[in-house]
C-alpha cells in the first residue's frame, strides 16, 4: 500500500519537519524535503505529493508571505489542520570556532528576524546571511560555506557534529510558529466546535469605508477574526487583498452566511479551508448567532411567507 507523500521545507532537521512529525505519524508517510514553500505547494497542486506542511505565521514577523501569496493564487488548495511550535535556536559552528571569531552567521530569513536583537548584542559585527532553511544553513557549514556559524533548530548541530556555541537563542522566549497542513480540495471535514476558517478577500474598490463594509459581514453575524493581513495585489498595483483567519466552521450558519455576504459584495473570495484550530479552545458564540438562533429566525421568516405570523 502506497504511503501518503508529504512535502516540507528541508533538508531534514527543520522546524517544518518537526511540525510534520507533530501532525502525522512519520512511520506511516513518505516525507519529501523541498527547497522552499513554493516548491512544496506546487508539488501538491501538480499531484506529486498528497500534502504539504508549511509555515504560515510566526509571532515575530507575522504572516509568512511566501505561503500566503502562494495559497491565494493558482489552482485551489485548502488548509486541513494546523500546529503551533515554540521556536528557539542553537548557534552552531565548525569545531574550533569561537563566538569572537564569527564574522558571518546564516539562517532562514525568518530565523534571522526572530534573533535580530540577540545577534546585534552578541555578534554586533557579523554579516547575516539568508539561507533556504535553518537546517540547510547548518548543514552547509560542513560543506565549506563562506560563513562561520548558523542558527539551527535545537539538537541539529550536535547530531551533525558541529559545535554548539549558544542555546535558546531568541529575542522572544515565547516565540512560536504556526504550521499548516495543505492539500487539494475535498469535502470539508466536520466541525469540531473549535475551528478556524481561512480566506482571501479582494475589496470591490478603493474607497473610504470599503474595508469596514467587508468586516461588517463578519461582525453582523458574530464571527470573530483571529488574523487579518493586507497583501498587495499583483494584478492591480496600489490595491490590496486581505488574508483572514475567522473563528468558526463553514458548516456553522453564522460562518456560512458571512461567506455568502462576502461573495455577494466582493469580486474575489478564496476559501482556503475550515479546520480544527491548534488551540482546541471552543469557539465563542455570541448571543443570537448560534445554529439554533439562525434556524429559529429562518423558521420565522418561512412562517411569514406562508401567512403564519
Amino acid at each position: 500500500m502506497t504511503r501518503p507523500r508529504y512535502a516540507y521545507l528541508g533538508p531534514a532537521g527543520t522546524f517544518t519537519e518537526a511540525a510534520l512529525r507533530a501532525m502525522v505519524d512519520a512511520s506511516e508517510v513518505e516525507m519529501v524535503p523541498t527547497v522552499d514553500v513554493l516548491t512544496a505547494l506546487t508539488a501538491v497542486r501538480e499531484g506529486d505529493v498528497d500534502h504539504a506542511i508549511v509555515a504560515i505565521e510566526n509571532t515575530v514577523e507575522g504572516g509568512v508571505t511566501a505561503t500566503l501569496d502562494t495559497l491565494a493564487s493558482g489552482a485551489p488548495l485548502v488548509i486541513l489542520g494546523e500546529v503551533v511550535l515554540p521556536v528557539a535556536f542553537d548557534l552552531v559552528a565548525r569545531p574550533g570556532t569561537t563566538i569572537d571569531g564569527i564574522r558571518a552567521v546564516a539562517a532562514h530569513s525568518h530565523g534571522l528576524a526572530q534573533c535580530r536583537r540577540w545577534l546585534g548584542v552578541r555578534l554586533p559585527g557579523a554579516v547575516q546571511v539568508s539561507a533556504t532553511s535553518n537546517s540547510a544553513a547548518a548543514r552547509n557549514l560542513l560543506e565549506g560555506a563562506d560563513y562561520d556559524a548558523a542558527l539551527a533548530p535545537p539538537g541539529l548541530g550536535e547530531r551533525l557534529g558541529l559545535e554548539v556555541l549558544a542555546t535558546a537563542v531568541a529575542d522572544n522566549p515565547h516565540a512560536a510558529t504556526r504550521f499548516v497542513k495543505v492539500g487539494r480540495p475535498a469535502a470539508v471535514p466536520a466541525p469540531t466546535g473549535a475551528d478556524k476558517t481561512t480566506l482571501v478577500v479582494h475589496l470591490p474598490d478603493d474607497r473610504a469605508g470599503a474595508l469596514l463594509s467587508m468586516l461588517e459581514q463578519f461582525a453582523a453575524r458574530g464571527v470573530n477574526l483571529s488574523r487579518i493581513e493586507s497583501r498587495p495585489r499583483s494584478d492591480r498595483p496600489g490595491e490590496y487583498s486581505f488574508s483572514i483567519d475567522a473563528l468558526g466552521h463553514v458548516d456553522e450558519p453564522r460562518m456560512a452566511e458571512a461567506l455568502m455576504g462576502l461573495r455577494r459584495t466582493n469580486p474575489v473570495v478564496v476559501f482556503l479551508g475550515s479546520y480544527p484550530a491548534a488551540t482546541g479552545y471552543p469557539t465563542p458564540v455570541s448571543d443570537g448567532t448560534s445554529a439554533e438562533d439562525f434556524a429559529e429566525a429562518r423558521s420565522w421568516v418561512n412562517g411569514i411567507r406562508s401567512g403564519r405570523f
